[in-house]
C-alpha cells in the first residue's frame, strides 16, 4: 500500500507560480510512475503530468505543457509539480497519483493509489 499525501496548493494571482509536493509513504515509491491529475468543478479528472521512476522521462497534458515541469526525489519520496505563469483555467483540485505501469498513469483514470488533493485557485 502506498500513501500519497499532497500540499502546496492555495490562491495566486494569474501569471503567478506555485510548487506542489507530493510525498509517497508506505511500499518505496522507486519502481512506480507517479502522476499529477486535476479536477476543476463540473468537469471530469484530467491528466496533467507524469514522470518515469528514474526521473529521465516526463510527459505533460498539451494545456501546461511549457508551463509546468514535474520533477522527483526519490531519497525524499517527493514528487514535485512546478506551476509558472498560471492562468484561471488552471484553478482545480491537483490529485498525486502512482501506479507501476506508466500507460495506466499517462492514459487512464485507473492509477493504484491516489492522494487527497490539494487546491489550486488562480485569480484573474
Amino acid at each position: 500500500q502506498v500513501q500519497l499525501v499532497e500540499s502546496g496548493g492555495g490562491l495566486v494571482q494569474a501569471g503567478g507560480s506555485l510548487r506542489l509536493s507530493c510525498v509517497a509513504s508506505g511500499r518505496p515509491s522507486s519502481g512506480y510512475v507517479l502522476g499529477w491529475f486535476r479536477q476543476a468543478p463540473g468537469k471530469e479528472r484530467e491528466f496533467v503530468a507524469c514522470i518515469t521512476w528514474s526521473g529521465a522521462t516526463a510527459y505533460y497534458a498539451d494545456s501546461v505543457e511549457g508551463r509546468f515541469t514535474t520533477s522527483r526525489d526519490n531519497a525524499k519520496n517527493t514528487v514535485y509539480l512546478q506551476m509558472n505563469d498560471l492562468k484561471p483555467e488552471d484553478t482545480a483540485v491537483y490529485y498525486c497519483a502512482a501506479d507501476e505501469a506508466l500507460v495506466i498513469v499517462r492514459t487512464t483514470l485507473r492509477s493504484s493509489y491516489w492522494g487527497q488533493g490539494t487546491q489550486v485557485t488562480v485569480s484573474s
